[in-house]
């Protein structure tokens, strides 16, 4: 193999009448010529499997152990859909999925041509790997997925459930609870470990399953807990309810303030979270300039409109000092009578 370079262009010598003139352009590509034939414009074919440089003309071998700079991707699709598959190695490995920390993602189609050979292949693979129980676990996790995605949980819970579940389902000690309150029981203790603000309604709401069902779930599995369940703070629920129904900062800030006084007072005790949230945002709410109907507050944070006028009628008895030092635009003239 020789590297021809093209001869550079002779340029006229310098004259002033030809200042103005254009200079030709030089031609600086190098070109691969075949010693042999020296054609100038040259048939190299790259063979990467041996790794040769190749004359299509005259086949002379102008180069060995060529490096093959292509991209890796195959395709792994079936050649009757006609449809480019650019994956490397197939499916994306699962981590949720195997035993004694080997991980198994393969599944074999049944289509192959009609020669029945991926069948017995299949076959063979269920023996070998509990696919029942693959299939199972699919089955599960996406109920995880898209109850998690009814009440907008992040990735990092979704995970966090799949995970516990598996545990659960590895020490068959919830085979004979339903599916659905073993999962709702699960996200209920991935919330409290990721620190996501959802209240136990909230949860009971994404199955059909009693709330009781779910309940006992829950304590069968709080010994697979990594950390200590932690119950949410009055803050955190006045924050998110807040911002759902869309309030003002201020009005947020106010109810904080109000439910510390609240809970100072012992007002509402014995009373259940939501209902303290729910009442004292109501309370607040009737003071600023764009107030919220009960209804949609209790619909909100999930208890019931007689719930929250029974609180909000103690709230009322202590009104002045409870709404002491709040800047609100209506004040506390506004507030309706119980």
């Amino acid at each position: 193999m020789s590297v021809v370079a093209p001869p550079r262009s002779s340029c006229a010598p310098h004259s002033p009448d030809a200042s103005q003139a254009e200079k030709p352009v030089a031609d600086l590509n190098l070109r691969l010529l075949c010693r042999d034939c020296k054609d100038q414009v040259p048939n190299i074919v790259e063979d990467f499997s041996a790794g040769d440089l190749i004359c299509g003309n005259c086949g002379l071998v102008l180069g060995n152990r060529i490096i093959d700079t292509r991209s890796e991707w195959r395709t792994f699709s079936n050649s009757d859909e006609n449809s480019l598959d650019p994956s490397r190695v197939g499916a994306v490995s699962d981590p949720f999925f195997g035993a004694e920390g080997q991980i198994d993602s393969t599944a074999i189609s049944y289509r192959d041509g009609g020669s029945g050979r991926a069948r017995e292949l299949s076959r063979a693979h269920a023996r070998v790997v509990n696919q029942k129980s693959e299939a199972a676990l699919t089955q599960a996790f996406r109920l995880i997925h898209t109850m998690g995605e009814r009440i907008s949980l992040s990735k990092v819970v979704l995970d966090s459930a799949k995970q516990l579940f598996k545990k659960a389902d590895e020490e068959r000690t919830l085979r004979s609870r339903p599916l659905e309150a073993v999962i709702a029981a699960c996200l209920y203790i991935a919330c409290h470990e990721q620190h996501v603000n959802r209240t136990f309604k909230e949860i009971c709401a994404l199955t059909k399953v009693s709330k009781k069902e779910i309940g006992k779930c829950y304590k069968a599995l709080q010994h697979l807990m990594e950390h200590p369940a932690q119950a949410a703070t009055l803050d955190s629920h006045i924050n998110r309810f807040a911002s759902l129904m869309e309030m003002h900062p201020e009005v947020s800030r106010a109810a904080v303030l109000v439910t510390a006084r609240v809970t100072d007072l012992g007002i509402l005790a014995g009373k259940s979270p939501i209902t303290q949230v729910a009442s004292c945002l109501f309370f607040v709410s009737c003071m600023s300039s764009d107030p919220k109907p009960a209804r949609y507050i209790a619909e909100v944070s999930g208890c019931t409109e007689p719930t929250l006028k029974n609180a909000y009628r103690l709230l009322y008895d202590s009104r002045v000092e409870l709404a002491k030092d709040l800047v609100l635009p209506r004040g506390i003239e506004a507030l309706p009578m119980p």
